[in-house]
């Protein structure tokens, strides 16, 4: 909400209670955390909305899957909430991506699929009949969630990689859904059979071995790379967890 703020109020063109071409900001986040932003090209045959230039945005600096997206207007108008093209291009594309919506409560998040009840979605291939699964949060309908990046998907595979460390991202131990953020999406079904806490200063380098690397150095430097604030005094999770390789569904 604050990127898509931020964004709209560096660059609208029109003043407070002015019409304008930019009034509206967006910001999404890919399934591996960054956001990217966009603002809207309003224009009367129908020019993009701030949501998908900012889905547009994500997709060019290679983000395949989406968590979640928000609009917000200029001069403090706050959240907003998508029209029914957005919300038709939600469902087609990212039916399990959360949007942030304004409600009398206070904005709150809910799944795209939930903004089109009954809804039919549109592919490239045509339109298609009525899937009750999408309407299922798939963060809670079957095993817990735990994302990749797409490169790591090979090294997951082979079993070069059994761990892996999280910061501020809770997993549990039991059954799990592997999911890389690919080109489709590709989940894998596995069991997490440990958890360990300990400071990033104190990663091994068999950890680092477990994770397809070669020293703990090396693996915190792997790490920056996800979590650029991480620093060696912050607690992590170092996750262990086994592959069912019997299936593995794209």
């Amino acid at each position: 909400m604050e990127l898509a703020r931020r964004t709209v109020d560096a660059h609208t063109d029109a003043g407070p209670g002015e019409d304008g071409i930019h009034t509206m900001g967006a910001a999404v986040m890919a399934a591996d955390y960054r956001m990217f932003a966009g603002v809207n090209l309003y224009h009367f045959t129908g020019g993009p909305c701030a949501e998908l230039v900012a889905l547009g945005a994500a997709r060019a600096q290679g983000a395949r899957q989406m968590r979640c997206i928000v609009a917000v207007g200029n001069h403090g108008r706050g959240v907003i909430g998508p029209c029914g093209r957005d919300r038709q291009v939600f469902v087609d594309y990212y039916p399990t991506m959360r949007v942030i919506v304004p409600t009398p409560a206070g904005p709150r998040s809910v799944l795209a699929a939930d903004l089109m009840p009954l809804t039919q979605r549109w592919t490239p291939e045509g339109m298609n009949g009525l899937d009750p699964s999408l309407y299922q949060d798939p963060e809670t309908a079957g095993p817990p969630i735990i994302r990749f990046n797409p490169r790591y998907l090979e090294a997951v595979r082979s079993g070069a990689k059994t761990r892996t460390t999280r910061f501020r991202d809770p997993v549990r131990l039991g059954p799990a859904r592997l999911v890389f953020e690919s080109d489709p999406e590709v989940v894998l079904p596995a069991e997490v059979t440990h958890i360990r806490r300990c400071l990033v200063s104190e990663l091994t380098d068999q950890d680092a071995r477990a994770e397809g690397l070669r020293t703990a150095t090396e693996l915190r430097e792997v790490l920056k790379g996800h979590y650029p604030d991480l620093a060696g005094a912050d607690e992590v999770d170092v996750i262990t967890f086994q592959v069912d390789d019997r299936t593995g569904v794209a």
